[in-house]
């Protein structure tokens, strides 16, 4: 298929950090006094792709204060960000994929649950926004994965049909968005099992990294 459009998941797809999320979150719960899940890795795949608040929301039970989630969901990113500054670094094979592109005058987006704050430390840190047209963050839409609200818009702000949209994605949560989106998935599978996957029907291509993508195959071009 000739797609029109490319928008990409931020975290465990930019960039492999979804560990440090981890560690982070489970450091918060405990200061908070939030009881860890007998199975932690289940715990943290199902919170994949959703907004920070909406996950302190459900943890912290509907007598938590909107300032408490507030409070526990900025101090959750902060210990991120601080676990994660000095390991900065895209996903290999992910600048020539996006060379490639813009060399192509594919349109590009990026479409995350994260905060504002999280995305400039990504995109900012590393180098990477003037690649995007647009960017579509946490706070421009009311709900995060696996409603398809982050998919639809940053296609909208791009000015392209929903089926000319390409996703790249790392988590099930975002796979379903994109799909109840009407959109096509490549999958990066920094997160999940590739087999776990492979055989969702929105789901083109498993990847391991961008290095595994051939962009010329997948966009039908043929240069020398």
């Amino acid at each position: 298929m000739n797609y029109l459009a490319l928008i990409f998941d931020m975290d465990g797809t930019l960039v492999d950090n979804m560990a440090y999320h981890r560690t982070a979150l489970e450091e918060t719960m405990r200061e908070a006094g939030v009881m860890l899940p007998a199975n932690m890795n289940e715990f943290h795949r199902s919170l994949y792709g959703k907004k920070t608040n909406e996950v302190f929301r459900a943890l912290l039970g509907p007598r938590a204060s909107d300032a408490e989630v507030a409070f526990w969901s900025d101090r959750k990113e902060a210990l991120y960000r601080e676990g994660y500054i000095r390991l900065r670094k895209p996903v290999p094979g992910l600048q020539p994929l996006l060379e490639f592109a813009s060399e192509m005058d594919i349109p590009m987006a990026v479409a995350t649950a994260a905060p504002p704050d999280n995305v400039r430390f990504i995109l900012d840190g590393i180098g990477l926004r003037h690649y995007f047209k647009r960017v579509v963050s946490g706070q421009d839409v009311m709900r995060g994965k696996p409603h398809p609200d982050l998919y639809l818009k940053a296609a909208q702000s791009l000015g392209v049909g929903q089926s000319g949209c390409l996703v790249f994605e790392d988590a099930l949560n975002g796979v379903e968005a994109a799909g109840r989106a009407g959109m096509d998935v490549v999958l990066v599978s920094t997160s999940h099992d590739a087999r776990e996957v492979a055989r969702l029907p929105q789901v083109q291509y498993v990847i391991p990294d961008f290095t595994a993508l051939n962009i010329k195959r997948l966009f039908g071009v043929s240069r020398t």
